[in-house]
């Protein structure tokens, strides 16, 4: 066997066979064994396909944050325009609707008035001896207003008894509240 092998054969047995196929083609068509390309117009320039938007979405949006002498500000705006005129300020200042029936319901709450001592965020929270000396005081308030209660109807009852018997009580053995 040659050193080319198979390869070799098949390599110029599928030459032999491109120039038949392409005049048997050629005949076919009229053009005398001519090989004929079919005919494409011509392009312009090619333009770039767009590229696909970026499948990354933000880590967090950004929000308009307004300060309250500007949605002071918006508020005395829109209430001294007409009501076909308020759509043109919060179209001239890009404020939604939404936004300004918000800030009026903060106005009416005080909550725009700029020396508000409203803190943000959460609360602080109390560590764990301060809980548990409220728990204790709590639940001593609880058992004294019980005994305040029961003592309350036991001098009641030594009124309604000391009545019964005829026997006069002064101001100060009543505490003086009746």
């Amino acid at each position: 066997m040659p050193e080319g092998g198979k390869g070799e054969n098949m390599k110029s047995g599928v030459s032999n066979i491109k120039p038949t196929i392409h005049a048997t083609v050629g005949l076919l068509k009229g053009t005398g064994g001519e090989r004929s390309e079919p005919e494409v117009p011509e392009r312009g320039p090619t333009v770039a396909p767009p590229t696909p938007p970026d499948p990354e979405v933000p880590a967090h949006t950004n929000r308009k944050q307004f300060s309250k002498a500007f949605k002071l500000r918006v508020l005395e705006e829109t209430d001294a325009a007409d009501p076909r005129g308020i759509g043109a300020v919060l179209r001239r200042l890009g404020v939604y609707s939404s936004s300004l029936s918000v800030w009026r319901k903060q106005r009416d709450l005080g909550e725009l008035e700029p020396r508000s001592s409203q803190k943000r965020g959460p609360q602080p929270k109390m560590d764990d001896p301060t809980r548990r000396k409220i728990a204790s005081l709590e639940k001593e308030n609880c058992q004294l207003n019980r005994r305040l209660k029961r003592a309350e109807q036991i001098i009641d009852i030594q009124k309604k008894i000391s009545e019964l018997m005829g026997i006069p009580l002064s101001l100060s053995q009543t505490g003086g509240d009746d």
